[in-house]
């Protein structure tokens, strides 16, 4: 037997040929992409590195070669769909941008295979400590990514806005609706947030003037 061999998964899944940065770079998009389609089948149950390789066609050693734990593999797959579905706006006015980010955002939740995802993420969070960081993780680099936008305009800030809790209000409403389904995460809805929230972050001590 080659020295490659332990690369295969124990199971007898299909062998994916690992060696070439080409193969290797094949090989990790299987694996963030299985992890993505397993979250989104799991429904709720707890997703192992053993089921991501089995998924991948890999062994277990090639997850691990990237990633120290499945929590690390999991997250990376997560930050990626989130690119994915909020690519970062760059338009002339924080009105312009918040519009477009909040947009991304709902639309994104809309879309099956992401809700997927993240209600079997919610789940296993709600059981599983280790799951818990991993969404608090997560969250917190959607948080970040909301800020950077934020400071990209620092001629419309008011020099008290509070981007914590303007920030807070995005993400609040966000999981408040996608979690209890009581109101849609609807197209009017993004642009009312967004323009709601491009006003206070001009007028924080402005208007009391």
């Amino acid at each position: 037997m080659s020295p490659e061999s332990p690369e295969s998964p124990d199971d007898g899944a299909p062998r994916r040929a690992h060696t070439g940065r080409r193969r290797n770079e094949d090989a990790r998009r299987a694996i963030l992409d299985a992890v993505l389609v397993l979250l989104a089948e799991s429904g709720g149950a707890p997703v192992t590195i053993d089921t991501i390789a089995r998924a991948a066609g890999v062994g277990k050693q090639t997850i691990y070669r990237w990633w120290p734990s499945k929590g690390a593999v999991l997250l990376e797959a997560l930050t990626g769909l989130a690119g994915d579905v909020v690519s970062p706006p760059e338009a002339a006015t924080l009105r312009a941008d918040l519009t477009a980010f909040v947009l991304a955002t709902f639309r994104g939740a809309r879309a099956e295979s992401t809700a997927a995802v993240l209600r079997s993420l919610v789940r296993e969070a709600a059981r599983d400590p280790h799951a818990a960081d991993l969404v608090r993780t997560f969250t917190e680099s959607r948080r970040d990514a909301l800020r950077a936008l934020l400071a990209r305009h620092p001629d419309e800030l008011a020099p008290d806005a509070d981007l914590d809790l303007i920030v807070d209000q995005l993400y609040g409403l966000f999981w408040y609706r996608f979690l209890l389904a009581h109101r849609p995460l609807s197209d009017r809805a993004a642009h009312a947030l967004a323009g709601a929230l491009a006003t206070q972050a001009g007028t924080s001590s402005r208007g009391r003037r």
